[in-house]
């Protein structure tokens, strides 16, 4: 089992108030899967996501990834595993608009300290990968949105992770960009990478093996977690 969440709680605290985001939810995910993670604004998906990315720790539960306990991991330790394991790719790219496609997608090596040479071969590698190549030197702000959304997976791929997590990755995108997105994370699934996309679109859902939905913090009444 690649992903185990077991009672996982996220609690949020405004002032005096206690938010709930996630009660009580728990997730099996095994290698290879493809998985939608369907609902509501505000039903806890992206908080969801963020945690099994190790962006953010559980309040209560426990969460296991790759058989390692990942709850109890300092900021550090969790920093680690994002990068060694875990791409993600956001709806609205995060990408640095003075640095270059390359420069952008290099980002998650230089943290791993990798040298200058076996950068530039991995850019070259992920970058034929996504179809963005003969765009290496150009400015992300001269790009169109569905390209930016390729320089952003080709950034996810870099460091050739287990796991690819997309928030809404073609929410900002028209519907053709749209599909050429969605086939490009089938693609990947099938070359082994386990993905999980968080998304409204019903069809968009539809290409995963599974489609699960929270509401209210909750997994909805049938979804099979």
């Amino acid at each position: 089992m690649l992903i185990e969440l077991e009672n996982v709680e996220k609690r949020y605290q405004i002032g005096d108030v206690v938010v709930p985001a996630l009660r009580g939810v728990s997730l099996s995910v095994d290698r290879g899967e493809y998985i939608a993670i369907m609902g509501s604004s505000g039903s806890g998906k992206s908080t969801l996501l963020h945690l099994i990315g190790c962006l953010d720790k559980p309040t209560s539960g426990r969460y296991r990834l790759a058989g390692r306990k990942i709850d109890g991991l300092s900021d550090d330790e969790l920093s680690r595993v994002r990068n060694l394991m875990i791409g993600f790719v956001f709806q609205s790219f995060h990408l640095l608009p003075q640095l270059s496609v390359a420069d952008n997608v290099e980002i998650p090596l230089l943290y791993r300290g990798v040298g200058h040479e076996e950068r530039a071969g991995q850019i070259d590698v992920v970058l034929e990968q996504v179809g963005i190549a003969h765009r290496r030197e150009h400015q992300s702000h001269e790009l169109s949105g569905g390209e930016q959304q390729r320089v952003a997976i080709a950034r996810a791929l870099i460091g050739q992770p287990e796991i690819v997590l997309a928030d809404e990755p073609t929410g900002n995108l028209d519907n053709k960009t749209g599909d050429g997105i969605m086939h490009l994370l089938q693609t990947l699934n099938r070359n082994g990478v386990t993905v999980i996309i968080v998304t409204h679109d019903v069809e968009r859902a539809r290409r995963a093996e599974r489609i699960l939905e929270l509401s209210d913090g909750r997994w909805a009444t049938g979804s099979a977690a």
